[in-house]
């Protein structure tokens, strides 16, 4: 496995400053490191920077699903039910460490939006949209087989359900597994590197850009044949640096998700429901390790993208969403609420329309510099949006630079973690590895079955990492592994990258992660020579972002939300 640290990030820096990339992206979500998986696959040479950590804007802030956009069906968007359907099995084949099939629960109620026949005919229309196949094809149950199955849905006026197969997935990591990719093809990647400026050649094109190197404040340009800008909500400030914000721009709204513990919110399926409101809003409820999270809100947010807040009436709202929907042990108050996340989706206005206009397809816009921005879209259709803006760079550069257009090969390229055999071998290689860790490395069962489905083939790496067990560490054996994996492997940066989004451990395993913090903090500040200033830094910014996450904060807001 190929070096993916801050050493290769300080040498990328280097590289990408001393020659002409044929193609820059700003932006590492999932949308730019598709992208640069893409285009460095079908031989251009590219870069990539991003201004934070990868996926630390809406990639790691979604409902984690690959799914297959049943919702547009409502809409009548047959081309986009088949695109993204289509598109889950691909992302599963080439990753299914980071991607789960599940079985997703539809009921429908007297009165509600669905019926039995109406869910019918769209599962089955979904089904063939989706090109689902058959051992995961749509079945129909009534209202008693329905709780037989989910006891803890609401059985009042339930008239049954349908039950199709959606994908969990976790989103940062596969934005992670997909840059590390593109890593091991060549390509040139950074992070913490902020573009502040764009460059421009002699007929006024864009060819390049300043940037700020935000780790130790150096400053630099990068030049480039072609740019893309895929900055999510932050699109829009690219555009307006290249004074090309015109007609079509960005719409933020704000989706809220919940945390609670399993044993309070004991589902065994994942559930996708009408809320009771009759807004025409859904929401999904999905177990995942030991918690079952629960969203989301859909409210506009005309503020800074970076940390949307999570506010009492978004946790009373889904609450009471999930008290009128569930007969759950206990009726659930903020209490019951462990963690939480809360991230903008970047849609697509135009000049002149309303907001019920508001699209969510994915667009590509290019401005008469030649600089390319790409919006919109979902985590699912990711592969193809890369395709559709990277064939259109691939004729350009084919026409002006008479480099060879080449096709992708992205549908059966096996992302990083994926040498497993596909999805069709992912049972038998997760049997063997958890028996590998627990034989040979002394882990419990529970333990090494999280390392295999977060790490997939690249499980062996944290296993040579792990110490012996005589041996005395900062941390847990685990976290040490883990740590230093996403050190060596994974650019971890600042301790909140591994906290957040290499581990999921704030938003899944809070308690437990409020214990290694500190030991993380110290560790990385040894490893990176940290001076007291720096350090301080790093914990601040993790105690920012723990009081966002754990919603201490919103327990006295909803009281004082009650009483007003």
């Amino acid at each position: 496995m190929k070096e993916f640290s801050d050493k290769t990030r300080s040498d990328n820096l280097a590289v990408m400053q001393d020659q002409v990339l044929d193609l820059l992206v700003i932006g590492g979500g999932i949308t730019g490191s598709g992208i640069t998986l893409d285009a460095q696959s079908r031989g251009l040479q590219t870069g990539l920077i991003e201004m934070r950590d990868f996926a630390s804007g809406t990639s790691s802030r979604s409902t984690k699903l690959v799914h297959g956009g049943l919702r547009y069906l409502k809409q009548a968007a047959v081309k986009e039910v088949h695109e993204v359907g289509s598109e889950r099995a691909i992302v599963y084949n080439n990753a299914p460490q980071v991607t789960t099939p599940l079985k997703m629960i539809l009921p429908f109620y007297e009165n509600g939006t669905f019926g039995p026949h109406t869910t019918a005919i769209g599962l089955d229309v979904y089904d063939r949209l989706a090109e689902v196949k058959s051992s995961e094809r749509k079945y129909m149950l009534n209202a008693h087989d329905t709780l037989e199955r989910e006891p803890y849905i609401k059985g009042e006026s339930l008239k049954g359900s349908g039950v199709y197969v959606e994908y969990r997935t976790d989103d940062a990591r596969l934005t992670l597994e997909v840059v590390k990719k593109a890593n091991e093809l060549g390509a040139f990647i950074a992070n913490y590197v902020k573009a502040t400026g764009l460059l421009y050649d002699s007929d006024n094109k864009v060819c390049g850009v300043i940037f700020k190197n935000l780790i130790d404040g150096s400053t630099g340009e990068i030049q480039a044949k072609k740019v893309i800008n895929a900055c999510g909500p932050w699109v829009d400030e690219i555009r307006e640096m290249d004074h090309s914000n015109q007609g079509k721009h960005l719409h933020l709204t704000k989706g809220v998700h919940l945390v609670i513990d399993h044993e309070k919110f004991p589902i065994s399926n994942s559930i996708f429901f009408d809320t009771p409101f009759h807004d025409g809003r859904m929401m999904f409820a999905i177990p995942r390790e030991g918690k079952t999270y629960i969203g989301t809100t859909d409210t506009t947010w005309n503020k800074d993208p970076k940390e949307p807040d999570i506010t009492a009436l978004d946790v009373t709202y889904i609450l009471a969403a999930a008290n009128q929907m569930f007969d759950l042990p206990q009726y659930l108050t903020p209490d019951d609420v462990e963690s939480g996340w809360s991230g903008v989706r970047p849609l697509i206005q135009e000049e002149g329309k309303s907001p019920s206009e508001i699209s969510r397809k994915d667009e590509i816009f290019q401005s008469k510099s030649g600089l390319l921005s790409i919006a919109g879209g979902k985590l699912t259709g990711y592969r193809k949006m890369a395709e559709k803006i990277v064939d259109r760079v691939g004729k350009q550069l084919a026409m002006e630079e008479n480099l060879r257009y080449q096709p992708t090969t992205t549908k059966d390229l096996t992302l990083s973690g994926g040498d497993v055999g596909g999805g069709k071998g992912w049972m038998d290689f997760f049997d063997n590895a958890v028996h590998e860790g627990i034989i040979n490395y002394d882990l419990d069962r529970e333990e090494v079955e999280k390392l295999v489905q977060r790490y997939g083939s690249n499980v062996q790496k944290v296993y040579d990492l792990l110490p012996d067990t005589k041996t005395k560490v900062r941390l847990p054996r685990i976290d040490w592994a883990m740590l230093n994996y996403g050190l060596q492997y994974e650019m971890v940066e600042h301790p909140i990258d591994y906290l957040l989004r290499r581990s999921s451990q704030m938003l899944f395993d809070i308690e437990h992660m409020k214990t290694i913090k500190s030991a993380v903090i110290n560790c990385m500040a040894n490893y990176y020579h940290w001076d007291d200033e720096a350090k301080q830094q790093m914990t601040d910014e993790v105690n920012e972002k723990l009081a966002l996450t754990d919603l201490s904060n919103i327990k006295q807001k909803y009281a004082d939300f009650k009483n007003d």
